[in-house]
Order: C-alpha cells, then structure tokens, then sequence
C-alpha cells in the first residue's frame, strides 16, 4: 500500500512540475476568502484517485478538491485521505514550498503516509510501527531540552479571525523559542519536524488532509502528536502541535490557553 501511495505522489508532481513552468496558463477559483484552488489541484488529485483505485478499487477516499467518494462511511475499513497540493498559494506565486500528502487511514487509525516534496525530491515515507523515512534513511524528531533552544513552524488559516488568533499566539510564542517561522504548508512542516528540521509545529483549524500524513511521520520518527490542550482528538478537532517531547511540553503549556 505504501508503494501504490509513492506512486500515486510521484504521478501527481508529473502533473505539477508540468504546470509550474508556465504559472500564468493555471485556472485559478477561489473557495473563500484567500483560498484558492486550481486545475492543478484537480489535476493532481485525480492522478492520485486513479492510481490508488486502480490498486484499491474498493477502497473510500477522501479528497480536498472531489470529497468523500460514495462508499465513505462510518463502517469503511481503509479511507485514503489526500491533499494533491498543500500550500497551493505558494505554488501559485512561485514560491517553492508545496507538497503532496497522501494518508491511508485504517479502521480509524492513519497506518501509510507519503508527503512528497516536487521542488527538492524530497520523498517522505512512514508506516505504522516501522518508523519514518526521508528518501530510504531513517529520520527522527529533534528534541532540545527547553522550548527556548527550539525553532518553531506554524501557520493561519485564510480568514481575518486565523490571522487574529494567530498574532496573539505569535506574541506568546515568539519570545520564547529560538525562532517562528511560517512555511505555508502544514502537511511539509509537520515532515519537517519528522526529520529535525525544525523543532516543533502548530496551528488552528486545519483539515484533516493537512495533517494526515504528517502526523504519523512525527509519531514514527518519535516525536508527539496532539490538540492544544494535549489531548490527541487533532484529526477532528484540527488543532495540532508536533514536537518532540520535551517541546512539545513547553509548547503545550504555552498555548493550551488557545483551546
């Protein structure tokens, strides 16, 4: 299954490197306020449906652009959960920081994940209980010893009211770690944290297809996953710090009052 996943990935950034040469021949609609989805998108997405149900014909999927296909329900056993580009407005502009993120979720718990990196080649793999991977080496979390040694991703929704909440956590934040920084994509930096590149993660109300993937890389590579209170409902809550656990910690104590 991971394989068909990596396949599916490299499929969809065909598409993508393809449109990226010529920017300004991309149909772009907006879904709300700052939120912008493209053919790409689209384009990208059904390459990965195809591939994977080619594999899987039986299998439910749940995708940002076409939705949950019909068999997707409380009862089905394996649900594909799929991003074909996260940090879509990055790629509109040219700016070389989006991702494929691509998460087979098993009787409710997320077993595969592929994020992969079109621009660097940057190919991340995890399984379930057989750790995390950035192209075939074993990655794990960094974990300093206090959140001030630390450098932090993080990132807003599209909406006035994201950017608000988000100041006032940058005020709390910023002071003290090593240093804040915002990627725009969600799915990359939570891969980033698997493989040390950056300390620790979060943001507020985030999809399930932002976080999917990225979330068992974390885990895999021995860092941990959870809602700003600590809890471990991020999936459907769609409020996330990853870290590793010394950081995550701090992290959660300075932000659990944003719950």
């Amino acid at each position: 299954m991971l394989n068909t996943a990596i396949k599916a990935a490299r499929r969809a950034a065909t598409v993508i490197n393809r449109a990226s040469f010529d920017l300004d021949r991309i149909t772009v609609s907006e879904k709300s306020h700052n939120n912008f989805v493209t053919d790409v998108d689209q384009a990208s997405e059904q390459a990965i449906v195809e591939t994977l149900l080619k594999a899987y014909p039986d299998h439910a999927i749940l995708g940002e652009e076409s939705g949950p296909t019909a068999n997707l329900n409380d009862e089905s056993e394996y649900v594909w959960i799929i991003d074909p580009i996260d940090g879509t407005t990055n790629f509109l502009h040219g700016y070389p920081n989006y991702c494929i993120s691509i998460a087979l979720q098993q009787r409710g718990v997320i077993t595969q994940a592929v994020i992969y990196d079109p621009v660097r080649n940057d190919l991340f793999t995890a399984t379930k209980g057989a750790g995390a991977y950035l192209n075939d080496k074993r990655i794990r979390v960094r974990n300093p010893d206090r959140i001030n040694k630390a450098l932090i991703g993080s990132g807003h929704g599209p909406e006035p009211r994201d950017l608000a909440e988000y100041l006032r956590m940058y005020e709390v934040v910023a002071p003290r770690c090593h240093g804040l920084r915002s990627s725009g994509s969600a799915a990359l930096e939570l891969a980033n944290v698997a493989a040390g590149r950056v300390d620790g993660y979060f943001e507020k109300n985030l999809k399930i297809w932002d976080i999917a993937a990225g979330s068992l890389l974390v885990t895999e590579a021995g860092g941990i996953v959870g809602e700003f209170s600590g809890e471990s409902e991020y999936l459907n809550k769609g409020d996330i710090i990853a870290a590793g656990p010394k950081v995550f910690a701090g992290m959660v104590a300075l932000l659990k009052p944003f719950a």
